[in-house]
């Protein structure tokens, strides 16, 4: 990070990049690694699995449904997404839609 700071590659403060590295360690996106003998690390991307995309893309949509003011919203956009996409898939969201709703009778939570 030093480096790229020095040859004026990166244009921003050494603490906020540092800090967004060490999030983005802590979230799984980064790998690290001593550098040497003193405190430092080199970063390195990490590879990201399917699981890890499914993760972070279902958490982004419960914190659009969340944030939303009326939840419908951000669902009818889905299913818009989806048929413009392919109509077949409608029919998949809905056996989807249908899994979850007896899964949660049989949980009580519904």
């Amino acid at each position: 990070m030093r480096e790229l700071l020095a040859a004026g590659e990166v244009h921003a403060a050494y603490t906020t990049v540092m800090t967004t590295l060490d999030r983005l360690f802590k979230k799984g996106l980064l790998d690290r690694r001593p550098d040497g003998s003193s405190r430092a690390f080199r970063y390195r991307l990490k590879p990201a699995t399917r699981d890890f995309y499914h993760s972070a893309l279902s958490a982004d949509v419960e914190r659009l449904i969340a944030s939303s003011s009326d939840p419908t919203m951000p669902v009818s956009f889905l299913v818009d997404a989806v048929a413009q996409h392919d109509a077949a898939l409608l029919d998949e969201l809905g056996r989807a839609v249908n899994r979850k709703r007896r899964e949660l009778r049989r949980r009580g939570k519904l």
